[in-house]
């Protein structure tokens, strides 16, 4: 009995692991970043945290000075007021503190930003995004030109027809009818840019620890290296007209095996080739569970 216990307790764990893979997106009442899905944005919590460190404590540190001076030092307490002109140590902490946190600060910061900014010299895969109000094109310039834009779902009949019904998986506001699909692990280089007679946009994925301005005739580029599989959600990040806030980004990591199949299905007919890549990601796992019997 204990073995069928733990056998159950397994395959149940394993059916949990399997059915979905991770994902993240922005939700209500949010105060943390979303999860990492690559080593940059695992960098970007850290730095977030590490700030905290020294952020809540001086807060605390001047609240409790201001509220000390406003009962220590009130008129009714000192008639006479202090004609003190100046006190050495005190310029000397105010000015030396200061500098020392904020070289705490600054040499982690450079390190996250050199690591940002460094583009790799051989990506695996280049993606050219343009935005365009209120919606993006994504360009595969490798896979013989293929282009598609992505765009907000917006009523019920689109869903049924894609298939994306599921508001768990495809959030209001944020899913889109084609994703931007890119391999797991793959070193992806990603160009950005914005129609000529459009605005400025800002591609932006917070789980990729990604955000980079699209401007008009302009070519901007970032790059990012996703290390799990997923849908994953972002926004345009620049205030770009009255749909700004129906410009969601969505980009779906998928194994390579995955990418390969989409790929190739995708340069003669792009609705069949995420048909398959939904029924490949999203059909329900099976496990089978060990019957061992105690002996």
């Amino acid at each position: 009995m204990k073995n069928k216990a733990l056998a159950a307790l397994a395959a149940f764990s394993g059916l949990v692991t399997a059915s979905g893979a991770y994902a993240d997106k922005p939700v209500d009442w949010q105060i943390d970043l979303q999860q990492a899905a690559t080593p940059i944005m695992e960098e970007v919590r850290w730095f977030n945290h590490y700030t905290l460190w020294f952020v809540v404590p001086i807060t605390l540190i001047v609240l409790i000075l201001l509220i000390v001076v406003a009962i220590k030092f009130r008129a009714g307490a000192n008639p006479v007021p202090s004609r003190t002109s100046h006190n050495t140590l005190i310029e000397v902490v105010w000015t030396v503190a200061p500098v020392v946190i904020l070289l705490f600060f600054a040499i982690p910061s450079f390190q996250l930003l050199t690591a940002q900014l460094t583009q790799p010299e051989k990506p695996d895969l280049t993606i050219k995004v343009t935005a365009t109000q209120w919606k993006w094109t994504y360009e595969y310039p490798a896979a013989n030109g293929l282009s598609f834009d992505s765009v907000l779902l917006d009523n019920d009949k689109d869903r049924a027809a894609l298939g994306k019904e599921d508001l768990s998986k495809y959030p209001r506001l944020l899913a889109v009818d084609n994703e931007l699909v890119v391999p797991l692990n793959a070193v992806v280089r990603v160009i950005v840019t914005a129609e000529p007679s459009d605005v400025i946009h800002a591609f932006s994925m917070q789980s990729f620890g990604i955000k980079v301005d699209a401007v008009p005739g302009r070519m901007n580029e970032t790059w990012f290296k996703a290390e799990k599989e997923g849908l994953y959600y972002g926004q345009c990040s620049e205030l770009c007209g009255k749909d700004h806030a129906f410009m969601p980004i969505a980009i779906r990591v998928v194994p390579d095996d995955k990418y390969k199949a989409w790929l190739a299905a995708a340069a003669t007919d792009l609705p069949s080739a995420y048909k398959g890549l939904l029924a490949a990601v999203d059909a329900p796992k099976t496990v089978n569970v060990a019957n061992n019997d105690a002996k």
